[in-house]
């Protein structure tokens, strides 16, 4: 039995934030190139990202569309970040305290309704759809399974979920099932999810067979994750350690001082597992070897989910002060500017558009050629700019932005064509 609640288009304002980088404490970094191309490898450079329309962000995944999306479980909203910092909700009154978040195989993003037990459905494009069925109940987190539909842990009534993307509903529980919290697609083809209600670790295959594996290192198992090396990793805040599970059941912790109270969990595009730690504020990372790193940076407050973005950075949701954000990897970020190079705006309406770039320095930013009375260019100090204003003649400007990175034998400059088109009021 499945009930569609509704389906309808939504949409929400579009606004820019970006704020300085903050190097990490423990960070390392390659010596400085000299001259252009493609710059030193950096880990542990954070990026915070804030909007009003942020409150209580939490599961965060890689959307189909390149861009980031989270859950807002203070608002009942869906938020959206590209990776130049571009920030949008999707409000919709069907929406009640989102958790879980994931891509689709259908190219739409799905979410667990905590608050009112129904799994949801939103195009990149905005248009909303939500699901329910008397067996969902407590649905928190949700990934796509194998065999094209999305499997999700109902914490509230020990079971777990499977829906088709036509909004198919079914129920699968068993005696090893225990308030089931974070699930992920295992290297073997099944489910795999954390037990924290009896400390353990379940396995569920796509026809339904639970597997429940118990060891005494495992206290409160959090969120999971499939590893680099063909296992399954976890957090376990119950304990303060990080937790690795082959898909034969053999359990091994892991323990470090900085880690606290770990949660979001993801394998990283450097061959490292990435996970929240919300006890003290930071960012840690684990080798398959178990060598422990952590990060921290004052703009990191109780982190929470956490995801590889499509820039190869690690992208995570700061629950603590209702912000979005990015944690540098050992890939080499180029120096680029990477906002759109085009913005529209109506003759005697104000406007703001954010220049974004990458890179491991910090650029000043400028730009030549001609913008409309009442706008300006204005470098921000932090590698982004703003061009803001109300316009106040129609036609189309065009801009030279320059991004200059370093100094002397360093330097290097990045340039981009934009146009600014001002259309009637």
């Amino acid at each position: 039995m499945t009930g569609r609640v509704g389906t309808r288009a939504v949409g929400g304002g579009v606004v820019a934030a970006a704020f300085a980088a903050a190097l990490l404490a423990g960070c390392g970094s390659s010596p400085s190139l000299a001259g252009g191309g493609t710059s030193p490898t950096l880990i542990g450079v954070v990026k915070n990202y804030s909007d009003p329309t942020i409150s209580g962000p939490n599961g965060i995944a890689t959307g189909p569309d390149g861009a980031l999306w989270f859950t807002n479980l203070n608002l009942n909203v869906i938020g959206r970040i590209t990776t130049a910092g571009v920030i949008s909700s999707v409000n919709d009154p069907n929406s009640s305290v989102p958790w879980g978040i994931t891509a689709g195989p259908d190219g739409a993003v799905w979410f667990a309704n905590v608050g009112n037990n129904v799994i949801g459905r939103i195009t990149t494009a905005g248009v909303a759809s939500y699901y329910s069925d008397p067996t969902a109940v407590g649905p928190l987190e949700i990934t796509a399974g194998p065999d094209g539909a999305l499997w999700f842990t109902n914490n509230g009534n020990n079971s777990i979920g499977r829906i088709t993307t036509a909004g198919v509903i079914s129920k699968y529980s068993a005696p090893g099932i225990s308030m089931p919290d974070g699930i992920s697609l295992g290297p073997d083809k099944a489910l795999w999810f954390t037990n924290p209600g009896n400390k353990s670790i379940g396995r569920i295959t796509t026809s339904g067979v639970v597997t429940d594996y118990t060891a005494s290192t495992i206290s409160s198992p959090d969120q999971i994750t499939a590893g680099p090396d063909g296992a399954l990793w976890f957090t376990d805040s119950g304990n303060n350690s990080i937790g690795r599970i082959t898909t034969s059941g053999v359990v091994t912790r892991y323990t470090d001082p900085t880690i606290s109270k770990p949660d979001g969990i993801t394998a990283g595009p450097d061959k490292a597992l990435w996970f929240t730690n919300k006890g003290n504020n930071s960012i840690g990372r684990i080798t398959t070897s178990g060598v422990v790193t952590n990060y921290t940076s004052p703009t990191i407050s109780v982190p929470d989910g956490i995801t590889v973005g499509p820039d190869g950075a690690l992208w995570f949701t700061n629950n603590g002060n209702n912000s979005i954000g990015r944690i540098t990897t050992n890939r080499p970020e180029p120096r680029a500017i990477i906002s759109a190079d085009a913005v529209s705006a109506a003759a005697g309406s104000g406007f703001t558009f954010s220049v974004s770039t990458t890179g491991t320095s910090v650029p000043s930013l400028s730009a030549t050629g001609r913008l409309p009375r009442g706008v300006a260019f204005v470098d921000r100090g932090n590698g982004t700019a703003t061009i803001s204003g109300t316009p106040d003649a129609v036609g189309a400007y065009h801009l030279i932005i320059r991004a200059t990175f370093g100094s002397g034998g360093s330097r290097h400059v990045v340039t981009q064509a934009f146009t600014l088109t001002v259309g009637p009021a």
